[in-house]
């Protein structure tokens, strides 16, 4: 037996019910053009011939009681409302929105009390990244260069290969966006033959280890198809010269007999000097940006910051280990920072044309190898050519 109707209907309900009624016709409300929040007002939900006057309850006068869809529906206000369950309940209205938190307090924030102050939230470096992380990464990358360079020369070379091939597998992953792929396996190997010929055969056999890498990436590439062939090699030329023909000039200052190692040196220093001036500079007083579309973060001020550190550095360095005037030596910072700076902007501009922000997220506050070695890259050629000047090569 089913619960009975608790509007008093002695009626049973449901399956238990012998023969159900055929069900009544559907009431004219909710109207379509009425929204939810306003089904519960009867005045905006009943045609007019069902709003009466108020004495019978909402009723029309003119609408006997056995016709009226509120009596026949059992919601006709009754005298005594205790024979309705639901008549304590209070009318729906409609809810106001939840206002606004204020701007100052986000979910998930304690609130600051007497004994908690408020939580302050991290500020990050005005440099855009995290600079103990960044002064970490840097101390291991020197120690990782200069150790095997003064104890076991050749043992430079293997580091000097191995971030060849780290750097060619990063400009071949960021060219991919551009829908280029050039052959990877060539340009690895390409690179530690031209780091190996400028170490012991000199200037002339960087040029040819520059040449057979082309000519190997050429002939790899000859193997997928023409599709997309002179697409995949002008990327594969490009990263050839960009990595592994100038990171041979490195091997090709430290095969100077007799301060090979020094000249490496004063040109790293170099770098790492124009660098730092040039962020001390630019966070303290950069105000006009120097090139906006490519690089928005470097100003003039941290222009003129790199280039006086780097002259300064360099007029010390030069003469106290290669007894280069300091003069000389000022001029030759005052190079190596133009070189820097230059290399950095095109870095800059490479990674802005393929959509990247960074070539990896191999160092931890410095992004790529490659974001490193921009600077170094484009300073190697430039020092080698102003120290067989100034100091030249005695065979």
């Amino acid at each position: 037996m089913s619960h009975l109707d608790p509007h008093g209907s002695a009626e049973p309900r449901g399956w238990d019910r012998p023969d159900a009624p055929a069900p009544a016709p559907a009431l004219p409300w909710p109207e379509p053009e009425i929204e939810p929040g306003q089904w519960h007002r009867r005045s905006a939900v009943l045609p007019d011939a069902y709003v009466g006057s108020p004495s019978r309850g909402g009723g029309s006068a003119d609408v006997p009681a056995d016709e009226d869809p509120l009596a026949m529906s059992g919601h006709r206000e009754h005298p005594d409302d205790s024979e309705h369950p639901t008549s304590q309940f209070e009318a729906v209205r409609d809810v106001a929105p939840e206002p606004p938190r204020a701007a100052g307090r986000r979910r998930g924030r304690r609130r600051a009390g007497i004994d908690r102050p408020p939580t302050e939230p991290s500020v990050p470096s005005r440099a855009g990244r995290n600079l103990p992380a960044a002064i970490a990464v840097g101390l291991a990358l020197g120690a990782l260069i200069l150790v095997p360079l003064f104890l076991y020369p050749p043992a430079f070379m293997v580091v000097v290969a191995g971030a060849v091939a780290i750097g060619s597998w990063e400009m071949a992953r960021a060219v991919r966006r551009s829908g280029a792929h050039p052959p990877l396996v060539p340009l690895i190997a390409g690179g530690a033959l031209t780091i190996g010929l400028a170490w012991f055969s000199g200037p002339d056999a960087l040029s040819l280890g520059l040449l057979v890498t082309v000519l190997g990436t050429m002939l790899w590439r000859l193997g997928d198809g023409p599709s997309g062939f002179r697409r995949d090699l002008t990327a594969a030329t490009l990263i050839a010269v960009y990595v592994p023909f100038l990171a041979g000039f490195a091997a090709l200052l430290a095969a100077a007999p007799g301060d090979g190692r020094w000249r490496v040196l004063v040109t790293l220093a170099a770098v790492v000097l124009s660098d730092t001036g040039g962020y001390a500079a630019g966070v303290h007083f950069g105000k006009h940006p120097m090139a906006p579309s490519v690089s928005p973060k470097k100003s003039w001020e941290g222009f003129a910051g790199s280039v006086t550190a780097a002259a300064l550095g360099s007029a010390l360095l030069l003469w106290l280990l290669l007894d280069v005037a300091p003069w000389w030596g000022a001029l030759f910072g005052l190079a190596i920072s133009c070189a820097a700076v230059l290399g950095d902007l095109a870095e800059s501009m490479i990674k802005r044309d393929l959509g990247v922000k960074d070539m990896s997220n191999l160092l931890p506050g410095h992004g790529g190898l490659m974001d490193r070695l921009d600077s170094i890259l484009f300073a190697l050629p430039t020092a080698y050519l102003l120290l067989a000047v100034f100091v030249p090569v005695l065979e």
